[in-house]
């Protein structure tokens, strides 16, 4: 099975969860999801995030999912599972039963609260001590968390942990922080791949970002700028991110976003249900009148790049 490393690139897609409509895990939708990303090429599988809906999820669901995940991918491409939890034991029973089930690593958000640099770091070597050594996917989204980490403090816990192997960057504003974490100097390089949905994503890849970990409805878009933007054609890479932005900017509504991924998922056949597990949002008949609009007009944008 694949190991996550400081050699992280491309895109690691943040998979949804499928249910069905009555709102239970749907295994069948799992399998035609992971063909789904698998087929547009991404470079690793993250299941569990923020957006896969995991805390909605029972431990015996997020195993099961996990299980069937792996099963799927077969080894192809690397899995991460995200495990933030604010008890460390339930943690370590979570990250022991995934890294057997296949998983190449784990992601874990600092848990909201922690008010100071040493708090952090603190914490993450409780952390690393509990999880032992699984690969470490450090998530920085103080969006969410209400945890700010500077530059400074990411470089301590780079020289101090050694399972720290990947930085997920979704800080905002952020691109001076990536430009600032790029100037390692003696300090171990650890991968970094950025977040919000891509939303800065051809900034983000020239300002160092070695790709991705992010959702988003057409994985194919992340997967082609990427390799464009690897080739060089940094203006290719942009004319094709201009097709998709008026999408990316709508799927990023805060509360919101997921149903409309989910939707589009749905439409292009990826899973059988459009269902947000309650608590969640759902779509008006305004709503997806306003995503055909915006779904129609990006089909037309790719029909004149393509031509």
């Amino acid at each position: 099975m694949p190991t996550l490393d400081e050699s992280a690139s491309g895109v690691f897609i943040i998979s949804v969860t499928p249910f069905t409509d009555d709102g239970d895990l749907d295994l069948d939708s799992t399998d035609r999801l992971v063909d789904f990303y698998l087929e547009r090429g991404v470079s690793g599988i993250t299941i569990l995030g923020m957006m896969g809906e995991a805390p909605k999820l029972t431990l015996e669901e997020a195993i099961t999912f996990v299980a069937r995940v792996a099963r799927r991918v077969d080894g192809r491409i690397p899995i991460v599972v995200g495990a933030s939890n604010p008890g460390l034991i339930p943690m370590q029973h979570l990250v022991q039963r995934v890294m057997d089930l296949g998983a190449a690593g784990v992601m874990v958000a600092p848990t909201p609260g922690l008010k100071t640099d040493d708090a952090v770091f603190n914490y993450y070597e409780l952390v690393c001590e509990t999880i032992k050594d699984t690969p470490l996917v450090v998530q920085d989204y103080p969006q969410s968390t209400g945890v700010s980490m500077a530059v400074s403090l990411l470089r301590r816990m780079v020289a101090a942990f050694p399972q720290f192997k990947v930085l997920k960057h979704e800080d905002c504003p952020g691109l001076a922080k990536l430009s600032a974490l790029r100037e390692t100097g003696d300090s171990r390089r650890v991968s970094i791949l950025v977040g919000n949905g891509g939303l800065y994503y051809p900034q983000e890849l020239a300002r160092g970002a070695d790709g991705a970990m992010t959702g988003f409805a057409y994985p194919e878009m992340l997967v082609q700028i990427h390799r464009k933007f690897m080739a060089g054609d940094t203006e290719g890479a942009e004319d094709l991110f201009d097709a998709y932005l008026p999408y990316v900017r709508h799927e990023q509504q805060p509360g919101f976003g997921l149903a409309l991924r989910k939707q589009t998922l749905y439409q292009r056949g990826a899973i059988a249900s459009p269902r947000v597990r309650a608590p969640g949002p759902g779509l008006s008949a305004l709503d997806l009148a306003e995503l055909e609009r915006l779904l129609a007009r990006l089909e037309r944008r790719l029909a004149v790049l393509g031509g």
